[in-house]
C-alpha cells in the first residue's frame, strides 16, 4: 500500500468521537412503496397497490446521519414545524440518539416533507415514479434568529466543525451567518458549505463544495467539458468567496479542488462510471470532507477522501449513507 492510502486510512481511523455541528435545513424523506398490476380505467395512469410506507432524513439530515455512520458525535441546528414531519424528524434523530436541543420548533413554520412513491413488480426492486414536494420557508422572525445564534455559538464551544446544508428554506440566514461567524473563526474551527442556490451570499466560509451546475448558477457560466473553463470557473469563484478551498463535485468526472496560489487539484472519479442513484451524494461527499478536516486533514486529503465516499454512495439505490468499513475498503481497493 502506498503512503497517500496510508495517510487517508489513518485519518479515517480519527474519524470516531469528532463533534460536528450541522446548521440547515432538516427535511423529511417519505417513501410510499407498491406494486402496479394495471393501468387506471379512469385516466391512463398505474394502479398502485400500497405496501408500505418510510421515513428517512433529508437536507441536513442526511448530513447528520452519513456522519453518524461514520462514528461522529452530531449537533443538528435548524427549525421544525410543530407539526406531523416536525415531530417524525425529532423521532428519527431521538431514535439514532442524536440530541435535539438545537432544533427550534415553531409553530409558524411548515416542515418541508418530499414523498417519494415507489412502484413494481411484486417481486423486483421498486423504481421512483413520482416525487410531490410540500415545501415552505422559515419565517423571518426576530426570535428565531437569536435563538439560531445562541445554538450556533453555543455549539462552537463543544464542536470541531461546523457544516452548513442550505436548501434554500432559509434556516441559514445571512445575517444570523454574518454574527456567528467571527466567533467560528476566531476559535480556528472550520466551517464547510453547500448551497443549493446561495452560494456567494456566504462569504469567508473554510471551503464549500458545490456541484457543476451550481458553480454555473452562481457564476452565470456553463462548464461543459472543456477543463480550461472549469479551471477558470473554479478559480474566480473561490475569490469571490473568500474561502480557503473550493471542491466542486463533477458526477462521473470527479472532482475539482482549488485553493489560493496552487494549482487546481482534477480527482478522477472512485470506481465505475455507471453510476446507479446521486440521490443525496452531495451530503455524503461534504460530511467526509468536513469530518476529515476536522480530524486534521488538509484540503487534497479530505478531497480525496470524499471522492471516495461519493464513488460508494453513488452505487446504492436512494438516499444512502456509508461505514468506515465501506469507506476504508474503497481506499485499499
Amino acid at each position: 500500500m502506498d503512503k497517500e492510502k496510508r495517510v487517508l486510512l489513518d485519518i479515517v481511523d480519527r474519524f470516531t468521537g469528532k463533534t460536528i455541528a450541522v446548521w440547515g435545513d432538516f427535511i423529511l424523506d417519505e417513501y410510499l412503496c407498491g406494486t402496479t398490476r394495471r393501468v387506471s380505467r379512469e385516466a391512463p395512469v398505474l394502479i398502485l397497490r400500497y405496501l408500505k410506507k418510510d421515513f428517512s432524513l433529508g437536507g441536513a439530515g442526511n448530513s447528520v446521519l452519513n456522519l453518524k455512520a461514520l462514528g461522529a458525535n452530531l449537533l443538528p441546528i435548524g427549525v421544525v414545524g410543530r407539526d406531523e414531519p416536525g415531530e417524525q424528524i425529532i423521532a428519527i434523530l431521538r431514535a439514532q440518539k442524536i440530541p435535539t436541543k438545537y432544533i427550534y420548533k415553531t409553530k409558524s413554520y411548515q416542515t418541508p416533507i418530499k414523498t417519494r412513491i415507489l412502484a413494481g413488480e411484486e417481486n423486483t426492486r421498486k423504481q421512483q415514479i413520482l416525487r410531490i414536494d410540500r415545501e415552505a420557508h422559515v419565517p423571518s422572525d426576530e426570535k428565531l434568529r437569536e435563538r439560531l445564534s445562541s445554538f450556533l455559538l453555543e455549539a462552537k464551544r463543544q464542536a470541531d466543525a461546523l457544516l452548513i446544508s442550505d436548501y434554500n428554506y432559509l434556516t441559514v440566514e445571512e445575517d444570523v451567518y454574518s454574527s456567528i461567524m467571527p466567533a467560528w473563526k476566531g476559535a480556528n474551527l472550520p466551517v464547510t458549505l453547500d448551497s443549493r442556490f446561495r452560494l456567494l451570499r456566504f462569504k469567508g466560509v473554510t471551503a464549500a463544495t458545490p456541484n457543476e451546475p451550481e458553480a454555473e448558477a452562481a457564476l452565470q457560466v456553463e462548464l461543459g467539458d472543456d477543463i480550461r473553463i472549469l479551471k477558470k470557473t473554479g478559480s474566480l469563484l473561490l475569490k469571490k468567496l473568500q474561502s480557503r478551498a473550493l471542491l466542486i463535485t463533477r458526477g462521473s468526472r470527479g472532482m475539482a479542488m482549488f485553493e489560493p496560489s496552487k494549482r487546481p487539484y482534477i480527482i478522477p472519479v472512485h470506481g465505475t462510471t455507471d453510476i446507479v442513484d446521486v440521490t443525496g451524494a452531495g451530503d455524503t461527499v461534504i460530511s467526509v470532507f468536513t469530518l476529515a478536516l476536522a480530524c486534521g486533514a488538509n484540503f487534497r486529503e479530505a478531497s480525496a477522501l470524499a471522492n471516495y465516499a461519493g464513488g460508494v454512495v453513488v452505487m446504492k439505490k436512494g438516499t444512502a449513507t456509508l461505514t468506515v468499513e465501506e469507506l476504508k475498503e474503497a481506499i485499499s481497493s
